[in-house]
Order: structure tokens, then C-alpha cells, then sequence
């Protein structure tokens, strides 16, 4: 496999340049997933990638050689499009062969490279069959291994799972990342499903109109957001944001809200009378009717291992996992604490974390 960096790299169309400076590096047998919502750049990333769109600025290196104007079959990469890109009247046998057949590898070693791609993807009972004749997962495993059986040193993934329904998808985020693992290879995924992000990938881009708004691993975004965009993008329960004042309290450092007063970490580099963002996440809450932060229930989800209560409060919609087992009048007053170290704070005018 091989690694692949970005120098620099800029996209314009025309006088409209919808991203610049793009810098990072993915390191050998590494599997980066480029999250972001539509319109971001992630997937035009990787079209640079493939070699299927130019890149206006910079360098981009694969294994080391700069490959700008290399042709994409010279770039030994290989991609998985997101409506799957099969060959309808070819059976399954030749669809994943058929760029073999093009490169005219002779007949043995492509019997040899597709009968072990079937037989890695569990596919060697449907060599016989049409891609109309399978299911969306099916067909998808095809795709998978029309790119395996190239054998190249970057495999570029454009939302291979956004046709798929919920549970079929959580299958095939499995099956794509112990296939990684059983190839080593170098991997580049492009999602806006951040459960996708944070299943699979060992580093995330996270980026947002053009630019890069945080590179790190699932716990590294999750844990430490670089900003308030991303703290609000990852996270399966939406983050609760709450405006406010840093003070200091009894020597201790916290944040006045209109929704109550948020203690933060006593190591925080907010300083007094800075306006700041706090964002506290909906696990990390806890109901406790003897702590300052109030606002009242309007809903409880039940979602079987646990429920999301969704509150009103003075700074809007606020939302807490609770217990199950828990009950909550439409209307009751909540109250809830947090402990310091989970509080997330970021600057009200940079947005950037402090």
C-alpha cells in the first residue's frame, strides 16, 4: 500500500474557488474517513484523488510520487462509487473482472484474482448471477471486489452506504472495515454519516466549506471538538449549546446562563467576563433536582437501552439521556448537572474551543 498527501491542494472552478490549502498526510495501511456535510469538498477530495477532476493548486502525492497530471488508471488506485456502477447485462463473475480483462492480465490470474474476492466477500455463490438478481448489499460487495482484485495501493470510497437501509448498512460498515484490516490497505472514505466516521476510521477529516475544520482520531473529535461546528456535527445525540458569561465563583471559574450557572474545569484558560459557548453533551447530563441548570420536560424518547429527554429551557430545546425507567410530566421542571471536565467551551465570536 502506500501513503498519500495532500500539499497545499486548492480546487477552483472557474474565478470560484471552493477549497484551498488542504494539507494533511494519510500514513500507510491507515483508514481516514473525510466527514462533512454536502457541499464541504469531501467528495471532490477524493474525485482529485481518483483523477477525476484536476486539482487547481498544490501537489498530490501517492507513495511519494507526485501524480497531478498522472491518468487515474496510472495511479494505482482503486474506487468504490456510490451507486454501486455495475455492469447490468455482465454477470457478477465478469463485472469484477472486467478491468482485469481490459489491462489484459491473462485468463488464469484473473480466474485466480476473482475467485479470491468472491470467496473474501462471501460472493462465490452469485459468480453466475446479474446484479439485478442481488441485493443492495450484494451488489455493493461486487463493487467492493471489481476494486480488490486491481490490487492497488489506495482503495477511495464515494458514500457506499447511503443506498442502504439502517441495518444493512450497519452489516457492511463492519464487513468494509474487516476487510481493511484483513488487506491492509490504505483507505480513504468519504461520508456525512458521522456514526460511519466514527465506527470505522482510525482519523478523521472533519471539513467544512472548502477547509479543514479538525484532523483526529473518533475520540480525539469526540472528546476534544476543535470548534462548536464540531462538536455539533459529531455525536449521535445532539449537543446542547449554551450561551453565556464566564465568572468566577468562590475562586472557582464558571459560566452564568440564562438556563443556570455551568461550573467549568478550575485549569481553563477562559478568562472572566469572556463571552463563551458551553456545550455540554446529552449523555454526560444528569438529572438531580438539587442543581442549578432548569428547564422543563416536554418529551421522552424511549429508545429501548435507555430514553432522550427533550426539555425547553430559557437558551431553546434541551436534551438529556435518562434512564429508561425514568417518568417526567409534560411541563415538570428538570433540573440537571454536569460534571466540569465534560463541559465543552468555545469562544462566542472565533466559536473556536478555549
Amino acid at each position: 500500500m502506500a501513503t498519500v498527501e495532500y500539499q497545499g491542494i486548492g480546487k477552483s472552478f472557474g474565478a470560484f474557488t471552493i477549497m484551498r490549502d488542504i494539507s494533511f498526510k494519510i500514513e500507510d495501511h491507515e483508514f481516514v474517513v473525510l466527514l462533512g456535510p454536502s457541499g464541504c469538498g469531501k467528495t471532490t477530495l477524493l474525485r482529485m484523488t481518483a483523477g477525476l477532476e484536476t486539482v487547481s493548486d498544490g501537489d498530490l502525492l501517492i507513495g511519494g510520487r507526485r501524480v497531478n497530471e498522472v491518468h487515474p488508471r496510472d495511479r494505482s488506485i482503486a474506487m468504490v462509487f456510490q451507486n454501486y456502477a455495475l455492469y447490468p447485462t455482465m454477470k457478477v463473475y465478469d463485472n469484477i473482472a472486467f478491468s482485469l480483462e481490459v489491462a489484459k492480465v491473462p485468463p488464469a490470474e484473473i480466474k485466480k484474482r476473482v475467485e479470491w474476492a468472491a470467496a473474501t466477500l462471501n460472493l462465490t455463490a452469485y459468480l453466475d448471477r446479474y446484479p439485478k438478481e442481488l441485493s443492495g448489499g450484494q451488489r455493493q460487495r461486487v463493487a467492493m471486489g471489481r476494486a480488490m482484485v486491481r490490487e492497488a495501493q489506495v482503495f477511495l470510497f464515494d458514500e457506499p452506504l447511503s443506498n442502504l437501509d439502517a441495518k444493512l448498512r450497519a452489516h457492511m460498515r463492519t464487513e468494509i472495515r474487516q476487510l481493511h484490516n484483513r488487506l491492509k490497505t490504505t483507505t480513504i472514505y468519504v461520508t456525512h454519516d458521522q456514526i460511519e466516521a466514527m465506527t470505522m476510521a482510525d482519523k478523521i477529516v472533519v471539513m467544512r466549506a472548502g477547509k479543514i475544520e479538525q484532523i483526529g482520531s473518533p475520540d480525539d473529535v469526540y472528546d476534544r471538538p476543535a470548534s462548536k461546528y464540531v462538536a455539533d456535527f459529531i455525536g449521535s445525540s445532539s449537543i446542547n449549546f449554551l450561551p453565556g458569561t464566564v465568572v468566577a465563583s468562590n475562586g472557582t471559574p464558571a459560566v452564568d446562563t440564562a438556563t443556570g450557572r455551568v461550573t467549568l474545569e478550575a485549569t481553563t484558560t477562559a478568562k472572566a467576563g469572556q463571552k463563551v459557548i458551553v456545550g455540554l453533551r446529552p449523555t454526560d447530563v444528569v438529572v438531580d433536582e438539587a442543581v442549578p441548570l432548569a428547564a422543563k420536560s416536554v418529551l421522552l424518547e424511549r429508545l429501548g437501552h435507555d430514553a432522550q429527554l427533550f426539555c425547553d429551557g430559557p437558551d431553546g430545546r434541551f436534551l438529556a439521556v435518562v434512564d429508561k425507567a425514568a417518568r417526567f410530566a409534560e411541563g415538570s421542571d428538570v433540573r440537571f448537572s454536569i460534571t466540569p471536565a465534560k463541559v465543552h467551551v468555545f469562544d462566542a465570536e472565533t466559536e473556536v474551543r478555549i
